[in-house]
């Protein structure tokens, strides 16, 4: 099984053909890549790569809005409770770690019925995930267990593309369109002149490697039935 963006999302055997060809693509990727930087000038590029992390579809009616956790009083959640309110799906899901004596999602549900929102559109999900991978891990079984086919994604639009790429690999068989929130931290048409908007470029583009070449390479390998 392949996602929409091609990563391969089924388990696959160690030194497996399938495996080679993924770790080839990704190969070939980065030579395209470099190619186009030596053709088209270093400054197309750095505008290119920084809004490729940008990843914001256009929202259509789903089982499930999933919100991310990291900013429960911020942009994702406001942008989930809009999409609920909207119509496109029955209820918002607000992905929860804790905070001080309860969690994020309840803080954040509390801040947005007191704002106008009815209570009725939010869910809170708890966990303890410290990093995206395993805050799609947490999410998984849940997803499975309201038998979810399509989620729209909400997350901050600098995360957005990672959080595209962590969901599609490590949740298949559910659909996923990526909502990214706008957050005036990064500016991705000239993201090397603000100090706020490089620390987030490097940070997300290191992090979608390591997901791409070693994290989900191993969760496939170490997932094979023994």
């Amino acid at each position: 099984m392949r996602c929409d963006n091609g990563f391969i999302v089924a388990r696959t055997p160690p030194h497996s053909p399938v495996l080679r060809r993924w770790f080839l693509r990704s190969s070939l990727l980065l030579a395209v890549v470099l190619t186009i930087a030596a053709l088209a000038g270093w400054k197309t590029v750095r505008r290119d790569l920084g809004e490729f992390l940008v990843c914001t579809q256009t929202p259509r009616p789903a089982d499930l809005v999933v919100v991310l956790a990291g900013d429960f009083y911020g942009p994702r959640v406001f942008k989930g409770a809009e999409l609920g309110l909207q119509g496109y799906a029955p209820v918002v899901l607000i992905s929860s770690t804790p905070y001080e004596n309860r969690t994020e999602g309840i803080a954040a549900i509390d801040y947005l019925t007191a704002r106008g929102y009815p209570r009725r559109l939010f869910q809170s999900f708890e966990h303890h995930a410290s990093s995206t991978i395993a805050e799609a891990l947490a999410l998984r079984g849940e997803l499975k267990r309201r038998g979810v086919k399509r989620v729209l994604l909400v997350t901050s639009a600098y995360h957005s593309r990672r959080a595209s790429i962590v969901f599609r690999l490590f949740c298949p068989g559910v659909r996923f369109i990526t909502i990214g929130a706008p957050d005036g931290h990064y500016h991705p048409e000239d993201w090397w002149e603000d100090p706020s908007s490089r620390r987030l470029f490097f940070s997300e583009w290191t992090k979608i490697a390591g997901t791409v070449l070693f994290e989900y390479p191993k969760y496939a390998v170490e997932s094979i039935p023994r």
